[in-house]
């Protein structure tokens, strides 16, 4: 009988033995990474936003490019990708004169330099002005394009369309709506009294 109990006990005891390292070889460690892994992913966060973004680019014909922002913050997953806050880009054209670009957010890529515009975007140049809330910029296709709630202003017009196509170097502009069925909304502007 006692051989009995003493093999139950022996049973017993490494079961016991057998739960207990399994519970520290697998969930115990577990908990200890995860809290690892929230610690780096936090300083790694914190690391990645830079005040006073300055960038400037020159392409091969000689356009210069610059875009200032208050905050930008580098994506994640996209090193070259850079989030930008309260934007002010100037383009600097070859025998023309300068583009001015102001919005309240931007991404801005280091490396082709092609920057999205969004919210509040004014666009400036000489006597014109476009207000949209997306742009997209590219000194690679020499062009932008304005898209959603479109306003293009100058002395003697003022448009409203979904989207305003503009060749950087001709400044040739497309202004057109996306539904065939609609129409560019155009009012001019009526200096003394005469249209």
């Amino acid at each position: 009988m006692t051989k009995k109990i003493l093999v139950k006990s022996l049973f017993l005891l490494s079961f016991l033995l057998i739960s207990i390292f399994i519970y520290l070889k697998f969930f115990k460690k577990e908990i200890i990474v995860q809290s690892e892994d929230n610690k780096e992913e936090e300083s790694v966060y914190s690391t990645n936003i830079i005040k006073d973004v300055n960038y400037t680019s020159v392409d091969v014909k000689g356009n210069e490019y610059i875009i200032n922002s208050k905050e930008g913050e580098i994506d994640l997953t996209d090193s070259n990708t850079i989030f930008l806050t309260n934007v002010k880009s100037i383009v600097k054209l070859n025998n023309s004169n300068n583009i001015y670009i102001v919005s309240d957010f931007g991404k801005y890529n280091i490396n082709n330099y092609d920057t999205i515009f969004s919210k509040n975007v004014i666009i400036t140049y000489l006597d014109n002005k476009i207000t949209g809330d997306y742009v997209d910029f590219s000194m690679a296709r020499n062009s932008m394009i304005i898209s959603k709630n479109v306003v293009y202003q100058n002395l003697e017009n003022t448009l409203y369309a979904d989207v305003a196509e503009i060749d950087i170097q001709t400044k040739d502009t497309k202004i057109f709506m996306l539904e065939e069925n609609k129409k560019v909304n155009i009012r001019s502007i009526n200096y003394n009294g005469n249209n």
